[in-house]
């Protein structure tokens, strides 16, 4: 059996290596290649269908990511203890590949195509995602399948003002620029990622630093493929339906009127189709009911690809947009705050046809996220949810779970927000924001972004600045003599352009940003331009946002629920839970509160959460009374526990009783405790007198406060 191993080696320039090794394994797979990190190892396949798909309207690609969790040595959570439907981070990982490998097929390649990546082996401190757009692209690189790539994707981090290739999990942390680059030897593609307020010119150069490591790569890649020999010899299909002379008699009767209705600068969304449709509609008619059975797909190729021409090219002549704006212009902007007047905070921005209602609820401790993946670990206290109902768009679907398109776009709007929001001091709240789209035509995780600052700064959440987001979009002619960079863009828009490039910021710079390229050859000074009119268009939507509110209010609303945090010593845990929890389900049964118990570091903190500020309050009381330790001639006001034959057990503190003597209750002898006319129950005041070193017995005494008598 020929088990002939063929390797190539990527240096990353700081004494890393990076490996990429086929022929060993999965090679019934069209393409297989394991890349290897230290101890970080990703097995990516791809198999493509002999023949091409019929339906023939897109690209039948598909590309999943799956963490196993063996390969750190762990178990999967849940019943079943198996690895079931990818977590949102795999499905985020497998949006970042599916996006940079999808436009590097060629056109009109219509064959059933999936692309699995595994991570078989992980290091705690290794970020899988920048591996495995490599990985992809190499098993795509080694295969016979059509492809124009190769691709590779990196994360470039910046720390003290140095960016590092593929930064390791513990100098992510610590780094002001985070963004995945993906791009071919010649040009980037795509880019993803967060930043703590950057200006445009530091993202630029991120990029750029990125790329650099990216064609090197691609170089690797395209090594490994030339010592494959079935990688030579790509597979061909058969061609598409074509008919010359309909395409050219289409092109005669419908591109002037399709021209003419991008001119009418329709702003309505719905008419704007109708006008379009109508044409095609008139066009139709002309044929026979066989003649159209026969031709009506390509009619449908055709005409879209027509429409496509005349909107671009009116668009470059005029430099008007098919609503009539100007290529930089926002489109109307309204907004209302406190609009759910049973949520902690609310919020609606609508801009154009695109509308967001988004709710923002404050929660303990106990709401946190657990995150609980093979490598990352842990638990999330901000959490953003984006819905896209199918009502938003005039349409009827099926309502099937949380689509990958729904957690990419939500993904986003976190970490937009993220870098603004307050630090666990000042912030005690778990806090879910949740966009529904109520109208969408174009640029709704942008809108998500504005409204969910909005909600937020309703629900008193002390953000550091408010935050908006843009989506820009470009249209070039292919000599590249003419372009225009259109600010806040369309849904027709978005589906005719050559980028749709999201970024958002607050006045100060840049938060997160998504870039999807979609030509060959995009210059950094074009994408320096686009940054620059993003920034006019974001400045001017954050202004239209501050006429409705422009800040945090002061204080949450009366019915959000309050937390006090409390730190105390770590060895009064024990104590404030009690024997099997006696003692907090007490103080939480007598006071209504909700009490959350954690231990961090050398301390605990202690959260109590009520309505009511006088349970928190009687709660606090009682907290500091079981950490406080008893002073020696302290007084203290203290609770009757027990009555004995010879004195009382007096509570001085939650949980710390001590000795009332008999003969310490009074100056006069007693014969009987009860003569003194204290019960069980009753509160009594006493001074510590003494505490055991041994035992830890305190000796109490009430006598010791009263005036001594004269002796006769």
């Amino acid at each position: 059996m020929d088990n002939q191993e063929i390797k190539t080696t990527i240096d990353l320039g700081d004494g890393r290596k990076v490996t990429l090794s086929t022929g060993k394994l999965a090679k019934q797979a069209d393409g297989a290649v394991v890349l290897t990190m230290d101890n970080t190892m990703i097995l990516a396949t791809v198999v493509a269908k002999k023949e091409i798909s019929e339906n023939k309207s897109f690209l039948p690609l598909s590309v999943d990511y799956q963490e196993k969790y063996a390969a750190t040595g762990r178990f999967p959570g849940g019943f079943f203890k198996r690895e079931a439907r990818p977590a949102e981070h795999e499905i985020l990982i497998s949006r970042l590949v599916d996006r940079a490998l999808r436009p590097m097929f060629p056109d009109h390649y219509y064959a059933d195509t999936q692309v699995l990546i595994s991570l078989i082996s992980a290091d705690k401190n290794t970020m899988p995602d920048a591996y495995a757009g490599l990985a992809a692209s190499a098993a795509l690189a080694v295969s016979d399948i059509p492809f124009n790539g190769p691709i590779s994707e990196v994360r470039v981090g910046r720390i003290d003002n140095n960016f590092i290739v593929n930064p390791s999990i513990s100098q992510i942390s610590e780094a002001d620029i985070d963004i995945i680059v993906a791009g071919t030897k010649e040009n980037v593609v795509m880019v993803e990622g967060e930043m703590q307020e950057v200006p445009e010119k530091d993202l630029l150069e991120a990029i750029k630093f990125g790329h650099n490591h990216i064609k090197v790569q691609c170089q690797a890649q395209l090594d490994l493929a030339e010592s494959i020999e079935k990688s030579k010899t790509k597979r061909e299909y058969p061609p598409l339906d074509s008919d010359e002379e309909l395409e050219e008699r289409m092109r005669k009767e419908l591109y002037e009127n399709l021209y003419n209705v991008a001119k009418k600068a329709i702003t309505n969304k719905d008419k704007r189709k109708s006008s379009f449709d109508e044409i095609k509609e008139n066009f139709i008619e002309s044929f026979s009911e066989e003649g159209l059975e026969e031709k009506e797909e390509l009619i449908e190729k055709y005409f879209d690809n027509l429409k496509k021409e005349a909107i671009r090219t009116f668009v470059l002549d005029e430099n008007i947009r098919i609503d009539g704006r100007k290529t930089d212009e926002i489109r109307p902007i309204w907004t209302e705050v406190n609009y759910l007047p049973a949520a902690h905070g609310s919020s609606i921005f609508t801009r154009g046809e695109t509308q967001s209602l988004t709710s923002v609820t404050l929660g303990t401790k106990l709401d946190e996220q657990v995150v609980d993946g093979a490598v990352v670990e842990g638990t999330s206290k901000f959490l953003l949810h984006y819905n896209f109902p199918p009502y938003s768009t005039g349409e009827v679907k099926m309502m099937r779970g949380t689509s990958r398109r729904e957690i990419g776009h939500g993904n986003l709007a976190l970490r937009a927000l993220k870098p603004v929001m307050p630090d666990e001091q000042e912030n005690p709240y778990t806090i879910r924001v949740v966009s529904d789209i109520l109208e969408s035509n174009g640029s709704s995780s942008m809108a998500t972004v504005c409204a969910g600052t909005m909600a937020l700064m309703d629900a008193g959440v002390k953000l550091s600045k408010p935050v908006s987001g843009i989506a820009m979009g470009l249209i070039a002619d292919p000599d590249g003599k003419k372009h225009a960079i259109l600010s806040d863009i369309l849904g027709d828009e978005d589906a005719l352009g050559d980028m749709d490039f999201k970024i958002t910021g607050t006045t100060e710079g840049i938060t997160a940003c998504q870039m999807d390229i979609k030509i060959e050859g995009l210059s950094y000074e074009l994408m320096k331009k686009a940054l620059e009119q993003a920034k006019k268009g974001r400045l001017h939507i954050l202004q239209e946002m501050s006429k409705t509110l422009s800040e945090p209010r002061d204080d949450y609303k009366p019915f959000v629920p309050r937390i006090i945090k409390l730190t105390v010593p770590k060895e009064f845990i024990g104590a404030i839970i009690g024997p099997g929890g006696k003692v907090i389900q007490d103080m939480q049964k007598e006071s209504g509160c909700t009490i959350v118990v954690e231990e961090v570091g050398e301390y605990g903190v202690v959260d109590i959460v009520s309505e009511d500020k006088k349970s928190i309050d009687w709660v606090v009381e009682k907290i500091k009374g079981i950490t406080s330790v008893p002073e020696i001639g302290e007084v203290y006001t203290g609770k009757i526990k027990s009555i004995v034959n010879f004195g009382m057990f007096v509570e001085i503190l939650p949980g710390k009783e001590g000795l009332l003597h008999i003969s310490e209750i009074e100056w006069k002898r007693l014969d009987r405790v009860e003569d003194s006319g204290y019960k069980e129950g009753d509160s009594i005041e006493v001074k510590l007198l003494d505490v055991d070193n041994k035992t830890g017995k305190l000796k109490l005494s009430r006598k010791a406060l009263l005036p001594r008598p004269q002796r006769k």
